[in-house]
């Protein structure tokens, strides 16, 4: 049964935003109180967050569909939806987040380190939000945004400080099952490890982590063996150890031809060549191998590897190379820039940016792109005249008709609003930013000039008397027609 996954695919969904609310207060002696929809709830986002207590992606590899809530619909008398609950998911220390074309999208290094992987969809706003003097009765209200989803892929690599490679069965396993408390599976044959180990050592005083990484063979950077699927674990550790079997049964082997091969996959996977190496001679507690250790050391020394001989078995060299290796950690960790201060940039927009764009297809279609517009009309209700007009006067303030008109758009001419797999097309007509004229005057209802406050109605009582005060001093008792 697998155990350790360090590479899975997720379908995320982020949560819907609620619907806005279209209402109107209502009580004993006031029938229309004016409008009191509330406002929908924002969907929920999913998150990533890396916890130090994760170590596999395994738990997405079985369940590989994550949604997060939606947000609540406004109800009547101005009461907001729920917001949607944020889908919070652990990875471990180490993971990268890709786009399925291989594009990184974030490198998740350190506990609590968190990325939105999809943002949840704004909620609608009710038509308490939308009345203003000019409207003072919406009978609509916006809809909720859908919230965003899509396909992401996870890669662990693991964060290590050493990494130890070498051929199958070079003797890693028992290497760091002495040098650290790790507790690998160890065997007489090939590929006994099939995922990466960790150790924790203590040098002194440092502390630092050691990986064990798979074995890997002669085309292993091609795809061959293991190599291809864990090559990535040695990518960020920061001192690389070549252990090689001293000891090795096969007669067409040797330590240097080893070193070579696997130098040889280190180079063709690439981004190593600047790490420090160790060479590592294992197995010398085996009188052959002791004679062979002996009879390399100088060869490889020449090539300017530092090289220790120890036996995993009989506990010997160890001492020498586990301070040997907290030295070149710390040094490279001094080496390593310190973390500057958060830095906030700001990137205002250019004063002559409209915010969208219109361009003219081949087919003659004229497509309007631009996050305002594409988020408007995913929030309108179409089903709704009014909805439709307060849609086409918004546009027109943005300046999209006058752009459609630059750009050469004519009447009945097709227009497309959004992304092709998502647009909404129409027949443009110039006199689009009309729709509330064939509404009459959008927003006001008749019903309410009868139910005005009694103070509205006492000062209009009181102008139409100083009205006619003023024609009577003017004109006489007999008004205008009379003089």
């Amino acid at each position: 049964m697998t155990t350790f996954v360090d590479r899975v695919e997720l379908h995320l969904a982020a949560g819907n935003g609620g619907h806005g609310c279209a209402s109107v207060h209502r009580e004993k002696f006031k029938p229309l109180g004016g409008p009191d929809g509330g406002n929908g709830g924002r969907g929920g986002d999913v998150i990533l967050v890396v916890d130090q207590s994760v170590t596999t992606l395994l738990d997405y590899h079985h369940s590989p569909h994550r949604k997060a809530t939606n947000g609540r619909p406004g109800e009547g008398d101005h009461r907001s939806g729920k917001d949607g609950q944020d889908l919070v998911l652990p990875v471990p220390d180490g993971t990268v987040v890709l786009d399925k074309d291989g594009t990184v999208l974030a490198d998740l290094v350190g506990h609590g380190t968190s990325y939105v992987a999809a943002r949840g969809g704004r909620g609608g706003l009710g038509n308490a939000a939308l009345a203003s003097a000019r409207r003072k009765a919406p009978g609509f209200a916006l809809l909720g945004e859908p919230g965003r989803s899509g396909d992401v892929v996870l890669e662990l690599k693991t964060v290590a400080d050493v990494a130890l490679v070498g051929y199958p069965s070079a003797g890693k396993s028992s290497l760091i099952s002495v040098l650290s408390a790790a507790k690998p599976k160890i065997a007489d044959y090939p590929f006994t490890t099939l995922v990466p180990n960790l150790g924790v050592v203590t040098a002194g005083a440092t502390v630092y982590t050691i990986a064990d990484v798979p074995g890997l063979i002669p085309g292993a950077s091609q795809g061959k063996g293991l190599g291809l699927e864990f090559l990535r674990h040695v990518e960020r550790c920061s001192v690389l150890v070549h252990v090689l079997d001293a000891a090795a049964l096969e007669s067409d082997r040797d330590p240097v031809s080893d070193l070579d091969v696997i130098e040889e996959e280190l180079e063709q996977y690439g981004g190593l060549e600047g790490r420090p190496r160790v060479v590592v001679l294992n197995k010398t507690d085996v009188p052959d191998g002791k004679d062979l250790a002996e009879l390399v050391r100088p060869e490889l020394e020449e090539r300017g590897h530092r090289v220790f001989e120890v036996s995993a078995v009989a506990h010997s060299g160890l001492r020498e190379l586990s301070f040997a290796l907290a030295d070149l950690v710390a040094k490279a960790r001094a080496a390593k820039p310190r973390e500057e201060a958060t830095r906030i940039v700001i990137r205002p927009k250019a004063v002559d940016d409209a915010g969208f764009s219109v361009v003219r297809e081949a087919d003659g279609l004229f497509r309007v792109r631009g996050e305002k517009p594409e988020r408007w009309v995913r929030q309108t209700d179409f089903n709704n005249d009014e909805a439709v007009g307060y849609l086409a006067d918004r546009l027109n303030r943005l300046g999209v008709e006058d752009e459609l008109l630059k750009a050469g758009a004519r009447s009945g001419d097709g227009v497309a609003i959004g992304a092709e797999d998502d647009a909404v097309v129409f027949d443009w007509e110039p006199t689009m930013l009309a729709g509330a004229e064939m509404l009459g005057r959008r927003g006001e209802d008749h019903r309410l000039e009868t139910l005005r406050p009694a103070a509205q109605r006492r000062r209009d009582r009181q102008a139409e008397r100083d009205e006619a005060e003023r024609e009577y001093d003017e004109f006489g008792p007999f008004g205008p027609e009379g003089s």
